[in-house]
């Protein structure tokens, strides 16, 4: 998003205009996480999620020097078809690498450094804008390199041979957990746009300011998500979606209803507390879910995830032009009217004994 006015300016059209390429992006990401999580438990974890590391490094590389704009599009497409495959699978392996117990823990861990990227990514690419634009896709195709070198670590818990059907992940119970999640970070997370607004017309602050301001909610949940996984395993992750859901709820009416621009900044980092609580639990409940295809249910939360953050701005901003106060409220709203009686008690039609996760991890929670 930083440098698209000089991606813009390099194939002679409007910075809104090359907005395009984040769409062309986001629709295959998200889309092919309904299934992608379930091809890769198909295909193999390893295989799935090396392939398509280095379907990345190609796509990215071939951005670098496309000088043609539907050629460059084309790259943004693969690029996010082929991420579709990393994350659910990564979180599958995270949950077969650890003890019973502990993924709370590990999967806080994930959201950490998950959190770091997220905030850290908008920094890098406009510093590499400043000189270049293409450098910053030279910059993660040789990401994705050394992530294709590195290798996925050996699991604990072999993943199941057997192949598991798309049905498997597209239960009622895991679409419930997805709908909660998506709800969770594009009533919260997703509506950074929509701060930057307010903060601009509210208050007067200008780029840097708010840039700065919104990297709160970065911060947070980079800081506080091992504490949250480790509340995972302690409280079950229902208890703290629904935590989860209030916080945001409160978080995204109060910053919508804020006098000082101080206030906002606090809010808004609890913002990152919020999300935090929400992703972890809704990825510790997904992944327990199924023994036989944790990658599928965990694509198809994913998915939801990434298809509410793109909807918020095409919803959300006619109602801000109409009403600031308002766009702020019906986000609240439909986090505390739909969130918890959402949000499935137990599992009553997983793979067999032990799914769902726990406080212990190794039974699903009835709270």
């Amino acid at each position: 998003m930083s440098m698209l006015p000089e991606l813009g300016a390099d194939f002679g059209i409007s910075a809104s205009a090359a907005s395009i390429s984040v769409t062309a992006y986001l629709v295959p990401f998200a889309a092919l996480m309904l299934v992608s999580g379930t091809l890769g438990e198909r295909w193999g974890r390893r295989r799935a999620v090396l392939t398509a590391y280095l379907v990345y490094v190609v796509a990215s590389l071939v951005a670098v020097f496309a000088t043609w704009l539907p050629l460059f599009l084309a790259m943004r497409v693969l690029q996010g078809a082929a991420n579709a495959f990393t994350t659910p699978l990564l979180l599958a392996v995270v949950a077969g690498s650890v003890k019973p117990g502990a993924l709370g823990r590990a999967l806080g861990w994930f959201g950490s450094l998950q959190a770091a990227g997220q905030t850290s990514a908008p920094l890098l690419g406009g510093l590499a804008a400043e000189f270049d634009w293409r450098l910053a896709f030279v910059g993660v195709a040789v990401a994705a390199a050394l992530l294709a070198a590195v290798g996925l670590p050996p699991t604990a818990r072999p993943a199941t041979r057997a192949r598991p059907r798309l049905r498997s992940a597209w239960r009622p119970y895991v679409l419930r957990i997805g709908l909660v999640g998506g709800l969770g970070w594009g009533c919260v997370a997703g509506l950074n746009f929509l701060v930057a607004l307010r903060l601009e017309d509210a208050f007067g602050l200008g780029a840097a300011g708010r840039g700065l301001l919104l990297t709160a909610l970065g911060v947070a949940g980079i800081l506080t998500a091992r504490v949250i996984g480790s509340a995972v395993d302690k409280v079950g992750p229902r208890r703290c979606v629904l935590s989860g859901v209030v916080l945001g709820a409160l978080v995204v009416a109060g910053v919508g209803l804020s006098p000082a621009v101080w206030l906002v900044a606090l809010l808004w980092a609890f913002g990152g507390v919020a999300t935090q609580l929400v992703l972890v639990g809704v990825n510790a409940l997904a992944l327990g879910s199924s023994r036989s295809n944790q990658g599928g249910a965990t694509s198809v939360v994913q998915s939801f995830r990434f298809a509410f953050a793109a909807l918020g701005p095409v919803v959300v901003t006619p109602i801000y032009h109409a009403e600031a106060a308002v766009a702020f409220l019906v986000p609240a709203a439909l986090l505390l009217l739909v969130g918890p009686p959402t949000l499935p008690r137990a599992d009553r039609g997983g793979d067999g004994p032990g799914t769902g996760t726990g406080p212990t991890g190794t039974a699903p929670t009835t709270a």
